[in-house]
């Protein structure tokens, strides 16, 4: 297939720098009003939740339970499946991530979840539709019709009632880019650089950290705005190196997480991810993300008690940064290695009410 040079749907390629700027002049300025902002008593708390794929499936599926000021916030360096093939062929970002999210927010009624079954549809075909996603298709359809991504998204939530708003992190195409020890079986020793997120997450060798290409990408203003005006951010769980940590690689979107005055709870998985994150104990996800983030502190981390072979160790890694460590039981009772969104639910609930809330909101 012919490689198309990436671009911004609907918007100039020399706009990026100006983005940029706006970006960061929405971060200061929501940072300098932020503490004269007053809080409505009764009011539901304003959860940002940031990820990628089925781990922030889950965690938006269980948040939609207990508020209804809810955003995504949504990695965009997807290149596999339909996702990867929609980013060759018109160089827009990979809707994939984004597409998932917001199913995950539709209502449990009739029409929240024939909408969410809908767009998570993929046509089988001999031709040239195979694999391709429903979702993914109507999303592109209205980057292109609209020529902005937020308002687009914003239109798809509304079609489906979603209980919530979806965003990407960056309004570019993003590459992850990895150092792996052992990519190569028959070179173990060695560390390769690894391009490609489809790639990073089914590696065989041993991930020592990843970067995004470009290095500086512009975030989304609404995203940074929305993280410094939350509640609670909730990073987490998902593919760690692929869809938790590129968060904290986009600078303003860093910038804005190390100065929102939210609290800030880290999802872990219930299990180490094949390739990925293989013989990964809790504790370890815990320093990893610190290294690729050291200035970020957090106040919760969030564990399954049945995942969690090391109490101490766990308490020992969250306390390096900050956080304080609940467990609570959050998987599906099937053995699958899977959060129950009503179990997750009440974790999240549970964190909210009693770890320093800043005031009532029910």
């Amino acid at each position: 297939m012919r490689r198309h040079t990436p671009r911004l749907t609907g918007l100039r390629r020399n706009a990026v720098p100006a983005f940029r700027r706006e970006a960061r002049t929405t971060a200061r300025a929501a940072t300098e009003t932020r503490g004269a902002r007053p809080r409505r008593r009764g009011a539901q708390p304003k959860v940002v939740a940031l990820g990628g794929g089925m781990g922030l499936s889950a965690s938006l599926a269980a948040l939609r339970r207990i508020t209804g000021d809810l955003t995504a916030v949504v990695t965009v360096a997807d290149d596999g499946g339909s996702s990867g093939r929609l980013r060759q062929e018109l160089g827009v970002l990979p809707p994939g991530d984004l597409r998932k999210a917001l199913a995950a927010l539709c209502g449990d009624d009739d029409w929240g979840q024939t909408w969410a079954r809908v767009i998570q549809h993929r046509f089988q075909t001999e031709g040239d539709l195979h694999g391709h996603a429903v979702g993914n298709l109507l999303i592109v359809a209205l980057w292109e019709q609209l020529g902005d991504h937020v308002q687009a998204l914003d239109l798809v939530g509304r079609l489906l009632g979603a209980n919530g708003r979806v965003l990407p992190m960056s309004a570019v195409p993003l590459e992850l880019q990895a150092l792996v020890k052992g990519h190569d079986p028959a070179r173990p020793e060695d560390v390769d650089t690894v391009r490609g997120q489809a790639t990073v997450a089914l590696t065989p060798g041993e991930v020592q950290s990843v970067h995004l290409v470009p290095h500086d990408p512009p975030a989304v203003p609404e995203a940074v705005e929305a993280v410094l005006d939350a509640d609670w951010v909730v990073l987490g769980p998902g593919s760690w190196f692929s869809s938790v940590i590129p968060h904290l690689l986009v600078p303003e979107l860093l910038e804005a997480l190390t100065q929102t005055r939210a609290r800030r709870v880290l999802s872990l998985n219930l299990a180490p991810q094949p390739g990925e994150t293989e013989g990964f104990s809790p504790q370890r996800h815990v320093e990893v993300l610190a290294r690729h983030a050291p200035k970020l502190a957090l106040d919760v981390v969030l564990a399954d008690e049945a995942a969690v072979p090391d109490r101490e160790a766990l308490a020992a890694a969250a306390k390096r940064v900050g956080a304080a460590v609940e467990l609570a039981p959050v998987a599906r009772t099937d053995g699958t290695p899977r959060h129950d969104p009503e179990l997750l639910a009440a974790a999240y609930d549970r964190i909210f009410r009693m770890h320093g809330r800043i005031g009532p909101w029910r």
